[in-house]
């Protein structure tokens, strides 16, 4: 483990990991319901490991300080990652914003190296739902008194190496390990007094998957609690 892998941002995975264990935690005493919705809370809004790790520290087995979140991306990958990674064409290379807007988003392509334009203008690159040609690709983009927002899922690794001039390039994902066999976004290109920003989001369908499944274990563990 490196010195400064409690800056590493956790995944939702991650925190899917430390909310198991406090079910558990909860289901074998060792825990109350304050303590264990408490915990839940923070878990859902950490942000790095560093913010995880004291959350289960005083719990058996828990180990959440970094061997148990690993550090490390193993095989746990997204199961999906080795079909979108499909090696076919892309469904569209050029994205052009003058003083207007534009688009990418859903199912679709992304090729090898992907080239955009705003001017005055705005553009959306949302990858969440895309197919990649390759295993890395290359976002360039040209921000002129314009900006670009690129959205990337959970799981695939960026690199930022844009150049601003009077604007910038959003670095905060940039170096955030990616899972096994996911793909390398490289982001790039040239801002003048606009920017390139870069996020990370589930679909709307998964965060909604996720949030009726905390719903449920909610429940479950209230009921829980009455029978006792």
């Amino acid at each position: 483990m490196t010195d400064d892998a409690p800056e590493l941002r956790a995944s939702d995975a991650d925190r899917e990991r430390v909310a198991e264990i406090l079910r558990d935690a909860l289901a074998e005493g060792r825990l109350d319901m304050t303590e264990f919705e408490e915990r839940l809370d923070q878990t859902y809004q950490a942000r790095t490991y560093g913010e995880l790790a004291p959350i289960t520290r005083d719990l058996p087995g828990a180990g959440v300080s970094a061997p148990s979140v690993s550090l490390v991306k193993g095989p746990e990958g997204g199961p999906d990652w080795p079909d979108r990674v499909t090696g076919a064409p892309g469904s569209s290379s050029w994205g052009v914003a003058v003083m207007a807007g534009f688009q990418r988003k859903g199912r679709w392509t992304v090729p090898k190296q992907f080239n955009c334009v705003a001017f005055w203008g705005g553009g959306e690159i949302d990858l969440r739902e895309a197919d990649f040609s390759a295993p890395e690709v290359v976002i360039n983009c040209v921000a002129i008194m314009g900006g670009v927002n690129v959205i990337v899922p959970p799981g695939v690794e960026v690199v930022v190496r844009g150049i601003g001039v009077m604007g910038g390039f959003d670095h905060r994902e940039d170096g955030v390990p990616g899972d096994r066999g996911a793909p390398r976004v490289v982001v790039t290109g040239f801002a003048f007094w606009g920017g390139v920003q870069v996020e990370r989001k589930m679909t709307r369908a998964e965060r909604q998957r996720l949030k009726a499944e905390r719903r449920e274990a909610r429940r479950e563990l209230r009921r829980g609690d009455e029978g006792l």
